[in-house]
């Protein structure tokens, strides 16, 4: 499988679709990090211009199954919590729809879930390559000037976010502030599972264009 941390660096589209089949997909995995996606990406090269690729990247990411769309949430840090930088962890247990999924213990467990072993909040979170590492930090910048009340709600409301979605809350977080992104977090609350689906998959599509844009030295 690609290694994201051995990824070399990608200046331009046309040096992105010059890369053998493995760099891309190291690249791409920092972008969204399902191999799936990577694969396909990469696959369909040479893209004529950075529209093309974002445009392909999201039909991509919304084609998902559910379960590579997991594999990509296990790469995110929860909002306000700092990644750790290191080598991608395996991928992750299939979903409920597979087999059994993180989340909470079955007194937390809303109706409906089967059982999820442990709660999210104890379990380790998945490693970041560099990359990502710098990219989620960037992207949370909001949390930064946050005081500690809103931090604390943000903690609160990802553990129950978890508890009922069995998966970390993402959003697009570019140019939030934490307020907006504790706003957004209780709106989506009130979801029932499938619109949360379409709404993850959408925050999906949005940081996965984002990233493309930095993976290849082009303004976001």
């Amino acid at each position: 499988m690609p290694n994201v941390n051995s990824a070399p660096p990608v200046s331009g589209l046309a040096a992105f679709n010059a890369l053998g089949a493995e760099e891309a997909e190291a690249g791409l995995l920092a972008c969204c990090a399902c191999r799936a996606f990577a694969r396909e990406v990469a696959a369909s090269r040479p893209y004529r211009d950075l529209d093309r690729l974002a445009e392909t990247a999201e039909a991509v990411v919304r084609g998902l199954d559910w379960s590579g769309v997991r594999e990509a949430l296990a790469a995110h840090p929860r909002i306000g919590e700092p990644p750790r930088a290191a080598e991608r962890p395996p991928a992750e247990e299939p979903s409920r729809e597979g087999g059994p999924v993180p989340g909470s213990g079955s007194a937390d467990r809303p109706e409906g879930h089967p059982e999820r072993p442990g709660h999210p909040e104890h379990q380790e979170r998945p490693e970041h390559s560099e990359r990502e590492a710098a990219w989620s930090r960037g992207e949370q910048a909001g949390v930064d000037t946050a005081g500690k009340d809103i931090l604390d709600r943000l903690a609160e409301g990802n553990r129950a976010y978890e508890r009922r979605f069995g998966h970390v809350y993402l959003i697009c977080a570019t140019g939030l502030s934490a307020e907006e992104m504790l706003v957004r977090l209780t709106e989506r609350l009130g979801n029932d599972e499938d619109t949360e689906r379409d709404v993850v998959r959408t925050e999906l599509a949005k940081i996965t264009r984002l990233r493309l844009a930095k993976l290849l030295g082009a303004a976001p």
